[in-house]
C-alpha cells in the first residue's frame, strides 16, 4: 500500500534533503573506497554566518533556538547572535530579498532561498524587496532593541506561509544543529 504524504510533511522532507545536500556535498568521495587520502572538498557550503565575530571568528550564540511545544505558544524561533553596535549584517545564503522594512517597530530583512527563508532583526536594511543577494552580501546594519543587555542579531529560518509556517534552527544551515524529524501521520479517514 502506498503511503500518502500531505504538503506539510513534503516540505519537511524537502528541507531535510536540502540541508543534507548542502552540508554533505562530497561526503564519501571515491578516494575513500580506494584507501587514498580524501581530497579537500570541491565546494564550500553556500551558507555563511550572518555576522562576523571578533577577530573574524564565528559569532557567539547568546540565546539558542527553542521551538514552542505547539506552534501557537511562545518560544524562541531563531537564534540570537552577539555582536557590536551597528555591525554589518550579511545574507546567510544566496537568494532574493522578500521583505525589507519595519514590523512591530523593528527593522526586519527576509531573504528567500527557494523553499527556505532566513530572517534578520533588528536591522536597518540596505537592500530592497526584489534585490538578488549573494551569500555574504551586506543586507543592512544592526539596530538596537532585541537583546536587553548587549547588541545581538535575531537570525531565523522558516518555510511555508500563514498557518503552514514552520520554524527551524538556522544553525542547521551551517551543519551545527540536528534536525528533528516529525512523525508521519496517516491521512484522515
Amino acid at each position: 500500500m502506498a503511503r500518502v504524504f500531505d504538503a506539510g510533511y513534503m516540505k519537511i522532507l524537502v528541507l531535510f534533503a536540502l540541508v543534507l545536500a548542502t552540508a554533505s556535498a562530497g561526503l564519501v568521495p571515491s578516494s575513500a573506497r580506494s584507501g587514498a587520502p580524501p581530497p579537500q572538498p570541491r565546494t564550500a557550503s553556500v551558507w555563511r554566518w550572518p555576522l562576523v565575530g571578533s577577530g573574524g571568528s564565528p559569532p557567539q550564540v547568546v540565546r539558542p533556538f527553542k521551538p514552542p511545544a505547539l506552534r501557537w505558544l511562545s518560544g524562541h524561533r531563531g537564534v540570537d547572535l552577539a555582536t557590536s553596535d551597528a555591525a554589518q549584517v550579511h545574507a546567510a545564503g544566496p537568494g532574493t530579498v522578500a521583505f525589507a522594512g519595519t514590523l512591530f517597530g523593528q527593522g526586519v530583512v527576509v531573504v528567500s532561498h527557494g523553499p527556505l527563508r532566513t530572517s534578520y532583526e533588528p536591522v536597518t536594511p540596505s537592500v530592497h524587496v526584489g534585490d538578488v543577494v549573494a551569500a555574504g552580501a551586506p543586507i543592512g546594519t544592526l539596530a538596537s532593541g532585541h537583546c536587553p543587555s548587549a547588541p545581538c542579531l535575531h537570525w531565523g529560518l522558516l518555510t511555508g506561509h500563514g498557518h503552514g509556517v514552520r520554524y527551524y534552527d538556522p544553525l542547521l544551515l551551517l551543519g551545527l544543529a540536528h534536525l528533528r524529524l516529525e512523525p508521519v501521520r496517516p491521512p484522515p479517514g
